[in-house]
């Protein structure tokens, strides 16, 4: 099979299109030919072994898993012996990154527990973008942010995966939205429904006196307290990723936030996979889509990535295998 492996960490081109031999599900496993794959923070960050800290999850001096990959839609093709929720032939997609890597790649074993059934309604190009990006949204939002009708909120970082599911979770509840990003983005946030548009290269929202009953944020390059700045009274701001020196604050300052103020801080820690029923619920109805950018072919990945890092993508990064 074609995968695109790595053996040590380093700029996106340490990544290399190779032949190598399918792998054969444990006992827990299943087989999973890839139809359709994503890029995600998590895969810049794995290859180029940075920020450091991370080592300690993906090895120190080399990385523990040499083919990345977190997201996946395909279907199965091979039951290990105590694998029991699919059968094979079964269409299938998730966000496989509690149970390990690998997805680019032509074929994946991974734990049956990482996958869910894929709904008929979606294509194998939009349920690969769709398991860690709205899964994102939905905790952000509801499951920590406890969205409410009609609140004013405020999406940073809205023009990739996670900022356009959020936007349309969003807008089921009414609520006013504004977006920030910039360059290419711009256009397509309009077009997709953003309220208000803000380009962080020509204004900063902590600083333009606007407050928000609810910030949702996938860069955190601020500090803590320019953020609460931007909050009404009883205000939340949510992290779903970023910078570790931004985010280590956020979990050391936010007991003594609860303790002197009414707003509050919180950074999600991601359940995979948790809320999928939900987001097939709302895309069955066409209350959601998936913003696609691609799909690409699996050799065009090591350039995607650099790509993605650079904040160039809108939507989802989706990779067509098949």
């Amino acid at each position: 099979m074609r995968a695109l492996v790595f053996t040590k960490y380093g700029t996106p081109e340490v990544l290399q299109l190779k032949e190598i031999a399918k792998p054969t599900p444990k006992e827990s496993e299943v087989l999973v030919k890839i139809h359709a794959t994503a890029v995600n923070d998590y895969d810049w960050s794995l290859i180029r072994g940075k920020p450091y800290l991370y080592r300690l999850l993906f090895g120190i001096l080399k990385p523990k898993h040499q083919i990345p990959g977190m997201e996946l839609a395909g279907t199965i093709e091979a039951l290990g012996t105590n694998a029991k929720s699919f059968k094979v032939g079964d269409a299938v997609y998730g966000d496989i990154s509690a149970y390990g890597f690998g997805s680019f790649a032509e074929y994946v074993c991974i734990n049956e527990k990482a996958l869910a059934l894929k709904p008929d309604t979606m294509s194998f190009e939009e349920a690969a973008s769709i398991p860690h990006a709205a899964m994102l949204a939905v905790q952000g939002l509801i499951d920590i942010g406890q969205l409410q009708k009609r609140q004013k909120i405020l999406i940073n970082g809205a023009g990739g995966g996670m900022g356009t599911f959020a936007l349309q979770i969003a807008k089921l509840y009414d609520a006013e939205v504004t977006g920030v990003d910039t360059g290419d983005k711009l256009k397509m946030m309009k077009e997709l429904g953003f309220d208000y548009i803000i380009d962080y290269k020509k204004e900063d929202f902590t600083k333009n006196k606007q407050t928000y009953d609810l910030i949702l944020d996938a860069k955190t390059t601020r500090s803590t307290f320019r953020y609460l700045r931007a909050l009404k009274p009883g205000g939340k701001y949510v992290t779903v990723g970023g910078y570790l020196n931004r985010l280590i604050p956020i979990l050391v300052l936010k007991p003594w936030i609860s303790v002197f103020s009414n707003k509050r801080i919180h950074l999600v820690a991601l359940k995979p996979n948790k809320d999928l029923e939900y987001i097939n619920e709302i895309f069955a109805t066409g209350k959601i889509k998936a913003v696609i950018d691609g799909p690409y072919e699996l050799s065009a990945l090591p350039g995607l990535i650099q790509y993605f890092g650079e904040g160039k993508h809108s939507g989802k990064v989706v990779i067509k295998l098949i």
